[in-house]
């Protein structure tokens, strides 16, 4: 770090990080809130760390950003303006610059108003913003899972099935199969955590239980990405909401990729067997203040509204904790995969591994023959090799490393990486009268459905969002003073999110190392009319609840003030391009990349999961979505898996299977 970090690298990191944060002269400042600047936190001591420990490539980067910030006497510039002039600047000279930039303003603000004080365990910001930090003690309830922990240099376990990852759909297939009495071994790549472990702060959370330690960016900067990685996988941290797969996806997937069933009682039959077991409800559903103000524009405007239901334990839920269940429920309320369908797998013998990610699918003579992975430590380091020998194979390792899985085995035919699908999303702020508490009860508890259905099996839908102040501070897209002001009013601040169902794809590429590379522009003509249609839609339902200013996640942060010609913004808006540098769009559900279908040049797995080129490999989780679902796809993922396991279970054993 030595190296890296000349003192000339160090004073102009900190210059930069004080005119993200910078010091504002108020009269009344008790808190310290408005002269509190990043480095009197600490953020370029800490960033400096993050830098030092990113690969070599990406830090090369930045150090070069560093170094032309340098040049260009950011230091040393005389005022709050001259450095933001700088920063732009640099930004509109070079596009490499613009994106280091973007990144390095965001993890700034993500650090001064989302790092906890280590003393205190509480940033000292969340006051201004109205945010409390930690609610309630988690219990300390036991793990009701052990996984095993491989020994030694090497590991060689035997099974009838392997099923790699551990989420909504790997969990299914694991618990489904081995209560039907086969041997069945998981791997997962993440850690084990419970709601002892919760603490209820999303930088820890992050680092703990999401893919890569947090929000990403496809390479191309177009699309944030959030993705869970842990025992449990995206059930873990997701925000629980159990929808059921829409009609008219259903039908396209039996009509255009020859998916029999979907659209009939045999999947109507599966779903119900899912929510049962997940305990959906409807009876842990309180609505924020500010979930209140989306449902009251909803109405005043006459468009749909539905109240969510979640798959909690009425018993254990409670309002409070809910508000962080996208750090891990502390209540325990939730009732995730590691608390169903593995525990179920875990208690009819299956052995479950956790940090040990697969590498590669062993095969011989085009079938399955197992799983070859590593198992690292995570106090000493040391790894060991597990090689898991197994005629069945479940890859069901989420949307970005399934097919990233399939691509390193060589195996899956020409159209692993296509067709990857996300539901992207924009967000919308409305600033109102009182302070709205976004941060209390299920981040998704109603959500307006007005508009999913556009007709051409494509739409939108209109929801809440989880309230972290690191996320939501280092999403908003401007700097110094008034980026500031803006923070500060975030207790009054309602989020509303535009979904798309998106009906266009990316790809999924490998590294040199052989890991993912994501890639994602929104080019298909739906799904730009469905995104700024629901940008529009967001602006109307802010200003029919009685909303102050507006303003997009967008460059610049366009904002609209009570008394502005509305429709004269809503036409500004809408013409802000859909990719980087323009409209921030974010997918918490990525989807597709080894999808099913009847075709062997377009589709991966066949209709029942199982690949077209490779007997005994089967794809059991989102990737193998044929199209976008269009709701939160939890539900949908689950009954698909519940489908693929039933189609395994009559190959292996050629008996008749039920809804367990």
């Amino acid at each position: 770090m030595t190296e890296l970090f000349t003192e000339a690298r160090r004073t102009a990191l900190r210059a930069f990080c004080d005119t993200i944060v910078p010091r504002v002269e108020r009269d009344e400042d008790e808190a310290g809130f408005w002269a509190r600047t990043a480095s009197d936190q600490g953020v370029d001591r800490a960033l400096e760390e993050l830098i030092a420990a990113l690969p070599v490539e990406q830090q090369a980067g930045l150090v070069d950003l560093l170094d032309a910030l340098d040049g260009l006497g950011i230091a040393h510039a005389p005022s709050q303006l001259s450095r933001e002039e700088i920063l732009r600047s640099l930004s509109l000279a070079s596009s490499a610059a613009a994106g280091g930039i973007r990144a390095l303003a965001a993890l700034t603000a993500m650090l001064h108003y989302g790092a906890p004080d280590p003393a205190t365990g509480r940033n000292p910001n969340w006051p201004q913003l109205g945010y409390p930090g930690p609610a309630i003690v988690a219990p300390k309830a036991e793990k009701p899972i052990e996984p095993l922990v491989p020994q030694g240099d090497e590991l060689t376990l035997e099974a009838d099935v392997c099923v790699v990852g551990s989420g909504a759909g790997g969990g299914v297939v694991a618990g489904l199969l081995a209560k039907r009495g086969l041997n069945v071994v998981v791997l997962e790549g993440g850690g084990y955590f419970t709601e002892a472990d919760f603490s209820q702060l999303e930088l820890k959370a992050w680092q703990e239980m999401y893919w890569r330690g947090g929000p990403q960016q496809t390479v191309d900067g177009n699309l944030g990405i959030m993705a869970g990685a842990a025992l449990g996988g995206g059930t873990v941290v997701n925000w629980t909401n159990c929808l059921r797969t829409p009609p008219w996806v259903r039908e396209r997937w039996a009509r255009e990729f020859g998916l029999e069933g979907v659209d009939g009682p045999e999947f109507d039959r599966l779903t119900d067997a899912v929510l049962d077991r997940i305990g959906a409800t409807d009876q842990a559903t309180d609505l924020s203040p500010a979930q209140e103000r989306m449902k009251l524009g909803a109405e005043r405007l006459g468009w749909r509204g539905r109240q969510v239901v979640r798959n909690a334990d009425p018993e254990k839920y409670t309002p409070e904790a809910a508000g962080y269940m996208g750090y891990g429920d502390p209540s325990g309320a939730k009732r995730s995969s590691d608390k169903t369908w593995l525990l179920d797998a875990y208690e009819a013998g299956a052995r479950i591994l956790v940090r040990t990610k697969a590498q590669r699918i062993l095969t011989e003579d085009g079938h399955a023959a197992g799983v070859a992975a590593i198992y690292a430590d995570p106090a000493s380091g040391a790894s060991t090799k597990v090689t898991v020998r197994a005629p069945q194979v479940v890859v069901a390792c989420g949307a970005i490393e399934s097919p990233a899985l399939l691509l390193r085995s060589g195996i899956g035919g020409p159209a692993v990486g296509d067709h990857w699908l996300n539901h992207a999303a924009l967000a919308v702020i409305g600033s109102y009268d009182e302070d709205v508490q976004q941060w209390w009860g299920p981040p998704h508890a109603w959500q307006c459905h007005e508009f999913e259905d556009a007709g051409d099996g494509a739409g939108f839908l209109i929801e809440g969002i989880q309230w972290g102040p690191g996320q939501i501070c280092s999403a908003i897209p401007i700097v110094g003073r008034e980026h500031k002001e803006m923070v500060a009013e975030l207790r009054h601040a309602v989020i509303a999110v535009g979904r798309a169902q998106t009906r266009g794809h990316g790809r999924i590429t490998l590294d040199a190392d052989g890991e993912p590379l994501l890639h994602y522009a929104v080019t298909d003509p739906a799904d730009e009319r469905d995104l700024r249609d629901a940008l529009e839609a967001c602006i109307r339902m802010h200003e029919a609840a009685g909303a102050q200013t507006i303003c997009s996640i967008a460059a610049g942060a366009p904002r609209w003030r009570r008394g502005d010609h509305l429709e004269a913004f809503i036409a500004q808006v809408r013409r802000l391009p859909l990719r980087a540098g323009g409209m921030g769009l974010f997918s918490a559900h990525q989807m597709g990349g080894c999808r099913m279908g009847a075709d062997p040049s377009t589709s991966v797995a066949n209709p029942r999961g199982e690949l077209h080129d490779t007997a005994g490999v089967w794809v059991g989780d989102a990737s193998a979505f044929p199209s976008a679902v269009g709701v939160n796809p939890m539900v949908s993922i689950m009954a698909l898996a519940h489908r693929t396991a039933d189609a395994m279970s009559a190959g292996l054993t050629g008996a008749a299977t039920v809804a367990a």
